[in-house]
Formats: C-alpha cells, structure tokens, sequence
C-alpha cells in the first residue's frame, strides 16, 4: 500500500524529531533477512534505547538533511535500516555490528558520529567507545593501579632506610 503525501510528511516529521536528540545513526542494508530475525533485532534494540527505522531512501535523506547526519546520505541506496543511538553513541553500531555476524546477508553501510562520516569498515571505530560505567572501571583501576604502585615504591624506600 501507498503512502499518501501527507503519510509521508508525518513520518520525516517524527523521524526528524526523534533524530534531533540522538548521539549516532548507523545506517545498514537489511536485503535478505526474515521477519522473525528483524523482530529480534527490534526488541533488541528497544532493550538499548536504540530507535530502528525502516524507511525508503528518499525519506531518509530528507530526514537527515541539514542535520547532524548528513553526512549518510551516499549510503542511501538499496533496502535501507537507520538506526538512532540515544544513551550511548556506540549502542547502534553494537547491535548491528552483533546482528551482521550472525547474518551474513545483514551489512551496515555507514554511520555517523559528531558530524563525521564513518565507514562500514571503521564501524569498529564507534562500536568499541566505552560507556560511561566502562569508562568509569578503567579510570578506577588506573588510579587503583597508580597508587599501589606509589604504596610498593612508599614501602620499597622505608625498607632500603633501615
């Protein structure tokens, strides 16, 4: 079924407004897969606060038009998925980065991160930015690891003294 003009209107509109607050959009090529794998990765990606559209190419570029995201629009061609990263920039990229391994027919296209574009083949890149209780483990265990070594050196020099 056809939409109608006005169907159209209303969905750029939402899309649009959805993506104003996102942090990433990873755009991928979704030829292929079954319904039943779609739904997975929908629910999945509700469990991560990503947004997952299916929409056609023409309304996509017009949604990221003079955002953020502009830079995706080369990536507008064939059967196309956009997905929005809302919590954490590299949410997106790690459910679709996970969900191509399992289907090979699955392929991501591109993102987009701070304005820039990024590669199918640099996904890695966004996928592998730490979260914050990531981030926040490793700078603990960097200050954990800095001040046992000033306590080893502190103990080191007191027994060299006697």
């Amino acid at each position: 079924m056809a939409l109608s003009l006005q169907d159209k209107k209303n969905i750029v509109s939402e899309v649009k407004q959805a993506a104003k607050s996102t942090l990433s959009a990873v755009i991928a090529n979704f030829c292929g897969i079954s319904s039943i794998e779609m739904t997975n990765l929908r629910k999945k990606a509700r469990k991560n606060n990503v947004n997952l559209y299916v929409i056609k190419n023409t309304l996509i570029i017009k949604i990221i038009k003079n955002t953020q995201f502009k830079s995706l629009k080369k990536s507008c061609k064939g059967q196309s998925i956009i997905a929005f990263s809302n919590i954490h920039p590299g949410s997106a990229a790690r459910i679709l980065k996970e969900f191509s391994e399992n289907n090979k027919k699955f392929k991501i296209k591109g993102a987009s991160f701070k304005g820039k574009f990024i590669s199918s083949s640099k996904i890695s890149y966004l996928v592998n930015l730490p979260t914050q209780e990531e981030a926040l483990i490793k700078f603990i265990w960097s200050i954990k690891d800095a001040s046992t070594g000033k306590l080893i050196r502190s103990l080191s020099s007191i027994t060299n003294i006697n």
